[in-house]
């Protein structure tokens, strides 16, 4: 199983464990099961007023994966005029935010960038250079030459 296939399947796991769905038999109903997040999103609303919440990604990739989550949801990232492209605004009850999608969010989040980083890794040993680990750190600054 290649490295791009297990990134898929443990983001699918992971989202299998917020949306419910446990077995992969289960996956047939992903639909349904996103359904009854969405009718949880609804139901936490009349319940919980929406709060407007500003999240700031460190990067595009994390941005894009936060998005997605979100429009998956049926909600509608959005962001001010001159706000910075890593800033990201929703309006969702604060429970389902708090509940539901920031932590389904940091979770494929850390799966994502743990991917990434073995990505760029390899790609850097493979086609640069082989010794990819960080600058050696000395315990003064060198003289001048």
């Amino acid at each position: 199983m290649s490295t791009e296939s297990q990134l898929r399947e443990k983001l699918r796991k992971i989202e299998a464990l917020f949306v419910g769905a446990g077995t992969a038999g289960e996956r047939l109903a992903a639909e349904a099961a996103l359904e009854r997040v969405r009718e949880r999103l609804t139901e936490l609303g009349r319940q919980d007023p929406s709060i407007e919440m500003q999240f700031s990604m460190p990067d595009q990739w994390s941005r894009h994966l936060f998005l997605a989550l979100c429009r998956r949801y049926g909600m509608k990232p959005y962001r001010y005029y001159r706000q910075r492209r890593n800033t990201v605004m929703v309006r969702a009850p604060k429970r389902f935010l708090d509940q539901v999608l920031w932590p389904e969010f940091s979770e494929l989040d850390q799966a994502l960038q743990a991917y990434l980083h073995q990505v760029t890794l390899r790609v850097i040993r493979d086609e640069v250079f082989a010794d990819a680990s960080e600058a050696q750190e000395i315990p003064e600054a060198l003289p001048p030459n």
